[in-house]
């Protein structure tokens, strides 16, 4: 693999640390900013938001600029962002700075998975995004447990601190392997945005949104059923996230060497996957061996899911994949918001903590019936093109 898949991958692995370290460290934010854990929660909800904004808005406006620039511009958006959030005086200021800081989120891989796909031969492209993505599943193996600590031992401002000497390090490391690769020839907002006529681009982020929306219902949720249903300490919590970090890097790797081999039949079996584990897990909850197995499982399960989709979109959008590209994780994010929405609704619904892990299961299944009326319009249309 090219050395600067390296430079992407750092850069991925400040992303996934900021996105979900905050969790760690809220409520030490929340007394700081003299405010409720609750309303500290606008934290998380900034930065989601400025992904969702951000995806189409940057890469449209610099959908002309070599990818390289494009990469540059992102992270270094990313590194301000987070450096004036650990400055911030108050809870508003901070908000708005998360927002900041999640605004080149989605343009940056949209970008950088483009620029990997470029890197390597036809049928490693998938493999070469995995490796890319590698770096957000690793933030969930240490950063965010690191960032965590930090913010316990030192202060939350350290670790949004740290969080923004790791942008230097991705700007530099960009900077000196990237290849430049020139503006891209075809590339405008208009062909970009004709990319979204395609009904296949529409059914890879549906399959996202829902799919995806399975893990996050789960996930969301997970700290209570481990330590109010399964039986942990909340000290063990931490070491059962990483786990399901480990999971999530093996899914990732997995899922992007199967869909250079079979993209489709893959995807199918990873949603299946999914919703089978998830539904597992509203036994295996109960017990502390199976819901240990089962969050590494569904770690593995949910992300073999990513590299396959950001693949699968790229080949639908023909030669305008960066808009679509960066509405991926967009998609990612609407899918937490969802899926965590669900999830909360059937536990105020009186339904038990370990609710959420069905209605991940029903999700999956959904995204699985999209995929497969969206392999089912592939066949159609390779039969009428033989005939």
């Amino acid at each position: 693999m090219p050395i600067a898949l390296l430079a992407l991958a750092i850069g991925a692995f400040g992303i996934g640390t900021t996105e979900f370290v905050m969790m760690g460290v809220l409520p030490q934010a929340a007394a700081d900013f003299g405010v409720s854990i609750p309303s500290a929660g606008y934290l998380i909800t900034g930065y989601a938001l400025g992904v969702v904004v951000g995806a189409p808005l940057l890469t449209a406006v610099a959908v002309r600029l070599p990818r390289k620039t494009m990469l540059l511009a992102m992270m270094a958006l990313f590194t301000l962002g987070n450096l004036l959030f650990s400055l911030s005086p108050n809870q508003e200021f901070g908000v708005f700075f998360r927002f900041v800081a999640g605004l080149p989120h989605g343009a940056f891989f949209g970008a950088g998975a483009v620029v990997a796909s470029s890197l390597v031969e036809p049928g490693n492209r998938a493999k070469a995004v995995s490796m890319m993505f590698l770096g957000l599943t690793l933030a969930n193996v240490v950063g965010v447990p690191l960032g965590t600590l930090l913010g316990q031992q030192v202060g939350w401002r350290a670790t949004f601190g740290v969080v923004a000497l790791i942008g230097v390090l991705a700007l530099a490391a960009i900077a000196k392997l990237v290849p430049h690769q020139g503006r891209p020839a075809e590339a405008s907002l208009r062909g970009e945005l004709g990319a979204f006529r395609r009904p296949q681009v529409w059914f890879a982020l549906a399959i996202v949104t829902v799919g995806m929306g399975g893990v996050f219902a789960s996930l969301s949720y997970v700290t209570p059923m481990l330590t109010d249903v399964a039986g942990y300490s909340p000290h063990n919590v931490t070491l059962l996230l990483a786990l399901a970090g480990v999971g999530m890097t093996i899914g990732n790797l997995l899922g992007g060497r199967l869909a250079d081999k079979a993209l489709m039949p893959s995807l199918y079996v990873a949603l299946f996957a999914l919703a089978a584990v998830l539904a597992v897990f509203t036994l295996t909850a109960h017990s502390k061996i199976g819901a240990a197995i089962t969050i590494f499982a569904v770690g593995i399960a949910g992300f073999m899911i990513g590299p396959m989709m950001q693949t699968r979109i790229m080949q639908k959008a023909g030669g305008t994949p960066s808009l679509v590209s960066a509405a991926v994780q967009s998609a990612f994010n609407i899918a937490n918001s969802i899926g965590a929405y669900l999830g909360g609704l059937v536990i105020a619904g009186g339904l038990g903590l370990v609710a959420p892990n069905m209605v991940g299961a029903i999700l999956s299944v959904l995204g699985l019936s999209i995929a497969a009326v969206s392999g089912a319009l592939d066949r159609r249309q390779t039969t009428l093109a033989t005939a």
